[in-house]
């Protein structure tokens, strides 16, 4: 069984950073495809970050040069570090496992709230 936890968000001021986890269990995160995505109320799920099984990386433009995608192998964990975060940031975020080639499956966790406010 499949299951993605995330952790890490919270409330912190504009400028500030965090750091959100997602810890998998059930599949190799470096086996699959892999990313974060968020959802802000009133709005349709957007892609933050993405890493390909062939270690390829995108960001939405929003987010370049602030935020990173990063994993953790020994302890199948990815990560997003967010730095100098905006209040358009707010969002639920949540991270998401795309299996590859045929028959794709998507896995998403619970997803974890991140508001940026002063």
């Amino acid at each position: 069984q499949v299951q993605l936890v995330e952790s890490g968000g919270g409330l912190v001021e504009p400028g500030g950073s965090l750091r959100l986890s997602c810890a998998a269990s059930g599949i190799v995160l470096r086996l699959n495809n892999r990313g974060w995505y968020r959802q802000a109320p009133g709005k349709e799920r957007e892609l933050v970050a993405v890493t390909s099984v062939r270690g390829s990386t995108n960001y939405a433009d929003s987010v370049k040069g602030r935020f990173n995608i990063s994993r953790d192998n020994a302890k199948n964990t990815m990560y997003l570090q967010m730095n100098n975060l905006k209040p358009e940031d707010t969002a639920r975020y949540y991270c998401n496992i795309e299996t590859p080639g045929w028959g794709t499956v998507n896995y998403w966790g619970q997803g974890t709230q991140v508001t940026v406010s002063s």
